[in-house]
């Protein structure tokens, strides 16, 4: 898979993440007391990444083999470079 490929997965995949924040933001403010999040945004600016990070890899596994730590670090190189967009989408 070429890096523009790689990227054009992990794009889709940080697009439908960040899709998901307002649903988030609401789910977790209805239910402060049992989750007892102190900050909902910090508290889905980790999911919407945990999501980007996780999906991208084991998007990256379905395509081959299990992913080299190459590939591991050129997924995490490119959800980071769209750190400050996913951070703007949440905090703005």
């Amino acid at each position: 898979m070429s890096e523009d490929q790689l990227e054009e997965i992990i794009l889709q995949t940080i697009n439908g993440a960040v899709a998901t924040i307002p649903a988030y933001l609401e789910e977790i403010n209805q239910n402060k007391e049992t989750l007892k999040v102190e900050d909902p945004k910090e508290f889905v600016y980790g999911i919407v990444m945990g999501m980007a990070l996780g999906m991208s890899g084991a998007i990256l596994s379905a395509q081959k083999e299990m992913p080299t730590t190459e590939d591991q670090i050129k997924v995490r190189d490119i959800v980071y470079k769209h750190i400050p967009e996913i951070r703007e989408r949440i905090f703005n």
